[in-house]
């Protein structure tokens, strides 16, 4: 492994999405891939998925990727009993390049638990911590700092673009009139606050929370997270060998409409799931964040 010690504050916990899904997927592989092959984990996280894998197929070897440094630190910990069967690389994996083909490249798209339950990381508007956002907190501009530089049109386009937040034009207004006024935003609850009032009361208490959309649009904006999606679908087929699979589970429709048209186009790949994959009555039951979770799969092709 590539990491250093564990330090005490690297609790990680993830519920790993699907992972039966996952595993009943790669058992229909041929058996001469899973005896000996490797797999590309995109977004190793809190090691859930890998641990599971590795597990199952005691031949497989795992390259796990992640830019947080506090999933790496946990994924380190979590896999260390595996030894020379997992290498962990911290790089966003947009910026990762790998010549040993693969049988399977997976990416899991959420955000973790511990990402959105940790107050300090700046994700949650339930919590109250600083107005951050970043996947990796030594890297970047935070959310505050985005807020504060981006004029209000470009704030609005950014909440309707990436948010689909119909009400965008108003919520930027109030956002840098707010930062005119008073100056920056106390924590997350503060703006959170601020954008709940643009919202009509009977709207403040409904099934999602009037700040969802555009916590979830700055998030992305900050970490870039369409563009290294846009990357990572572009050079993953080259990183597969014949049959090998290519598993993508977003969790928004911006992610999701991505995966769906550059399976269906790509002339490298077969899609293997027609519709999107979902999370059982049961998984969702246990884990309510799996509801909105969609597992799409294709394969490489073999080319002429």
């Amino acid at each position: 492994m590539k990491e250093g010690p564990i330090s005490s504050s690297s609790n990680f916990n993830h519920i790993p999405v699907m992972g039966k899904e996952i595993i009943r997927s790669l058992k229909e592989l041929p058996s001469e891939l899973t005896k000996k092959g490797l797999i590309i984990d995109a977004t190793i996280g809190g090691g859930g998925h890998s641990s599971q894998i590795l597990e199952n197929f005691p031949g497989i070897k795992i390259i796990g990727l992640d830019q947080d440094p506090i999933a790496i630190k946990a994924a380190s910990k979590k896999l260390i009993k595996f030894g020379t069967r997992i290498e962990i690389i911290s790089t966003n994996f947009a910026d990762f390049s790998h010549h040993e083909q693969a049988i399977c490249v997976l990416a899991d798209l959420g955000v973790s638990s511990h990402q959105l339950d940790e107050p300090s990381r700046g994700f949650s508007f339930r919590l109250n911590g600083p107005i951050d956002m970043r996947m990796n907190p030594k890297e970047g501009s935070s959310a505050a700092e985005l807020i504060e530089t981006l004029s209000e049109q470009n704030l609005a386009d950014l909440i309707y673009e990436l948010g689909e937040e119909k009400r965008s034009r108003r919520i930027a207004r109030r956002i840098k009139n707010d930062l005119a006024e008073n100056g920056p935003y106390s924590g997350t609850q503060d703006l959170s606050y601020a954008i709940a009032g643009c919202f009509p009361p009977k709207l403040r208490y409904g099934r999602i929370h009037p700040s969802t959309r555009t916590f979830q649009a700055l998030r992305i904006a900050v970490n870039n997270e369409l563009g290294s999606l846009e990357s990572l679908l572009l050079k993953a087929p080259n990183w597969l060998l014949e049959n090998g699979l290519f598993m993508v589970m977003s969790f928004h429709s911006l992610e999701d409409r991505r995966v769906k048209s550059s399976f269906k186009t790509d002339n490298r790949l077969k899609v293997l799931s027609k519709k999107p994959i979902r999370a059982s009555q049961e998984e969702i039951e246990l884990n309510p964040r799996s509801k909105s979770a969609k597992l799409r799969i294709s394969a490489k092709k073999f080319l002429t």
